[in-house]
């Protein structure tokens, strides 16, 4: 049995678009997921903005709302019967008790008691880390186990697998059953 580390934010839901749509509401811009080359949203927005991107991300409501990925509910729920999964997510402010939440509403097979908040995903036991945060990709596989991304424009750069969506993770996972992977 293997034991997926599955990331939450731009993974399992979709936090770019909520995050975005707040932001160019804000500020009258029309930033997007695509726009970004990097991980550091600050250089993407307008120079009034800046770091202020960020707070969005402490605004209440911002998470509890977000919604899944296409086809990621239904791909967890298959490889739950199969594998152990943990939800790996890092948090601010009020998306502690968001996350608990949504995770309950959305994941209530996996359950908030498989959610660990951390900064330090290789820092947990785990096969796989399905991701898509540069650093965290970075650090697992140097960890010496595999790290997948969900392929992003700003994640492009980092040399580890990755997929474009929930069925082919589901995919790129069954094979590792059968052992085709590395």
């Amino acid at each position: 049995m293997i034991t997926l580390l599955i990331d939450m934010d731009s993974v399992i839901c979709d936090l770019m678009s909520e995050w975005h749509r707040r932001y160019n509401e804000k500020y009258d811009d029309n930033l997007s997921v695509e726009d970004l080359d990097c991980w550091q949203s600050e250089k993407y927005v307008k120079t009034e903005c800046g770091t202020k991107i960020y707070d969005f991300l402490d605004e209440p409501g911002l998470f509890i709302r977000l919604e899944p990925l296409p086809n990621a509910i239904d791909v967890l729920r298959r490889l739950s019967e199969r594998h152990d999964i943990l939800i790996v997510t890092s948090s601010r402010t009020y998306a502690y008790t968001e996350k608990e939440k949504w995770v309950e509403k959305y994941l209530p097979f996996i359950g908030a008691r498989n959610l660990i908040f951390t900064h330090r995903k290789d820092m947990v036991r785990g096969d796989i880390l399905f991701d898509d945060a540069p650093h965290n990709l970075i650090a697992f596989e140097e960890s010496g186990r595999k790290a997948v991304a969900m392929d992003y424009r700003y994640n492009r750069n980092i040399d580890v697998e990755r997929v474009q969506n929930w069925l082919e993770f589901e995919q790129w996972v069954e094979k590792c059953e059968m052992g085709e992977q590395s």
